[in-house]
């Protein structure tokens, strides 16, 4: 009879990382989807909301405004499809970082505006007082998943998988 030992924890890590990656792209996907659909029915309050941040242009807020979903919707389907899996997370980092620094400019100038996340969007009410910590925190969580997926790109139940013919998920005996 023959005794292991239990695995370690470096020793589970092949085993649990690409399952993680599946969670968190899926978790990406589906915050991507959500936030493009809450928007793509609405172009014009897209493109207001992203106005109301103040750094651009009118014109070029309300371009960027309007394609903002379609890129979203994009990176949705990629990240759920697990196609293209790092070029998706390496976009969805930057857009993260991007959303992160708008948020923080408007808080530092004193805007009070809605991010227009996941619609709607744009200037407060008079006296609503607007969330930029907790909105800065949420994308700070969505930029580690889209970094987790930037360095481990490959997970399991993925197109990206299956086109390489590997497997993603490591064997023990290896």
């Amino acid at each position: 009879m023959s005794v292991t030992a239990p695995p370690t924890r470096a020793g589970r890590w092949p085993v649990v990382r690409p399952w993680l990656g599946v969670a968190a792209r899926l978790g990406l996907a589906a915050v991507w989807l959500i936030a493009g659909a809450s928007k793509v029915g609405d172009l014009a309050a897209s493109g207001r909301a992203v106005n109301a941040y103040q750094v651009l242009p009118y014109d070029v807020a309300t371009v960027i405004g309007a394609a903002l979903p379609f890129v979203e919707l994009a990176l949705g389907v990629l990240l759920l499809l697990g196609l293209a899996t790092r070029l998706g997370a390496g976009v969805s980092v930057a857009l993260l970082v991007v959303f992160i620094a708008g948020i923080a400019s408007a808080w530092a100038r004193g805007l009070s505006i809605d991010c227009g996340c996941f619609g709607s969007g744009g200037q407060l009410a008079q006296g609503q007082a607007p969330s930029y910590l907790p909105e800065i925190l949420r994308d700070l969580g969505f930029l580690v998943l889209a970094g987790f997926l930037l360095i481990w790109p490959r997970t399991p139940v993925s197109v990206d998988g299956w086109l390489s013919g590997e497997p993603a998920v490591e064997d023990e005996d290896e």
